[in-house]
């Protein structure tokens, strides 16, 4: 499918980065900190394409949910300054082909868990969305409109990639294409104008007048 756009708008994880590495270690070394396993906390809350502090708020007394962030955001940091951080498919080759101007990252993760992971891949996004920019965060679209403001880019004129059903949802709120990739949901699950495995089948080039034209399968 082709899609004529100003500007991509990417989710983090499992859509840039890989979080088969990531993730269960850096949740497996905070659930154990706090005496419960990785078993427990995967199968007590839905996490997906969620903040860490929404999810951690269904598992902690109130009184020790900033904390317990804290903590698990500096398991995160160390683990991706230890390299254990990789690029889904294509994720680099894709980004790296498009100019600064034409792209951000938008995601529900921390800035500092972010810049980190991202970093490790050699990805420095002029405009980075995380949860600590906005007020509502996914399903809700104001992540992806101050995304495309920050940009100067019109909402409409966005192409969302994204692989979990909330973030689609942001996008499609915000009046924004979406690509779908299957890299933690059945398709099925995906509500987007497109789907793809990883992001091998995505290509964008600009053309003389200035657009983007995107290729996605």
């Amino acid at each position: 499918m082709r899609f004529s756009a100003d500007a991509l708008l990417f989710d983090s994880d499992d859509t840039i980065v890989s979080m088969r590495l990531v993730a269960r270690g850096a949740w497996r070394q905070w659930a154990e900190s706090y005496g419960m396993t990785i078993q427990e906390v995967m199968s007590r809350v839905p996490v997906h394409g969620r903040p860490a502090s929404a999810i951690i708020a269904d598992l902690m007394p109130a009184d020790q949910v900033a904390e317990a962030v804290q903590r698990l955001e500096g398991a995160e940091v160390a683990d991706a300054l230890a390299g254990n951080v990789a690029p889904v498919p294509g994720a680099v080759e894709l980004i790296t082909s498009l100019p600064a101007d034409r792209w951000a990252v938008v995601t529900s993760g921390a800035r500092r868990v972010a810049e980190a992971r991202l970093a490790q891949l050699g990805i420095h996004p002029k405009v980075l969305i995380t949860v600590d920019d906005t007020t509502h965060h996914k399903p809700h679209p104001e992540p992806f409109l101050l995304a495309a403001e920050r940009l100067g880019v019109d909402p409409s004129r966005c192409v969302v990639v994204e692989d979990a059903p909330a973030g689609l949802a942001a996008g499609r709120a915000a009046g924004m294409a979406t690509i779908a990739l299957t890299t933690t949901h059945a398709p099925e699950e995906l509500e987007a104008d497109a789907a793809v495995k990883d992001l091998t089948a995505v290509s964008a080039h600009v053309l003389q007048d200035g657009h983007l034209e995107i290729t996605a399968g």
